[in-house]
């Protein structure tokens, strides 16, 4: 990723109002945090980069991030089992308020259409739905952590 583009990308999201973004390619990964409450004040964490790039605030990584294989619990098998995954950037809810039980839960049957989780983004609540019928095996995602585009959030056994 080249500086200007990386500078294009803290501009963004310090316009855009979300709280953290992550960003990661096969040679860099990037972690823009932007505190609640402070105004104009960016966290951006690089790694395996050495450089210090310009304002707001640059913190660099003590050590290179591990390959996402090492970093994983071990692999469940996957080859039947059909992904639900994040169809923006926000923040992932399993219900929609934290006295509420969860939309769905490991072992719950899924049609298409059902509500499966919330995803905040820029303040708005989006309900995120099945276009699948089937089983829910395994929530990839914890409650109220942040998620990616195209992040898998769900494993659906389809059958």
């Amino acid at each position: 990723m080249k500086l200007n583009e990386i500078q294009d990308l803290i501009k963004f999201v310090a316009k855009s109002g979300v709280s953290e973004v992550e960003v990661e390619t096969k040679d860099i990964k990037i972690i823009i945090k932007t505190p609640s409450g402070t105004k104009g004040q960016t966290i951006v964490q690089a790694a395996p980069v050495v450089q210090t790039i310009a304002p707001p605030m640059v913190q660099q990584m003590a050590a290179p991030v591990a390959p996402v294989a090492e970093a994983k619990a071990p692999v469940v098998e996957t080859n039947n089992y059909i992904t639900i995954k994040s169809p923006m950037i926000g923040t992932f809810y399993r219900s929609s308020s934290p006295d509420k039980p969860a939309f769905v839960s490991v072992g719950d049957e899924i049609t298409p259409g059902k509500h499966v989780c919330i995803i905040e983004a820029m303040k708005l609540f989006n309900e995120i739905e099945s276009d699948i019928k089937g089983k829910i095996v395994k929530v990839l995602v914890n409650d109220a952590t942040p998620v990616e585009y195209d992040q898998p959030l769900f494993l659906v056994d389809p059958s």
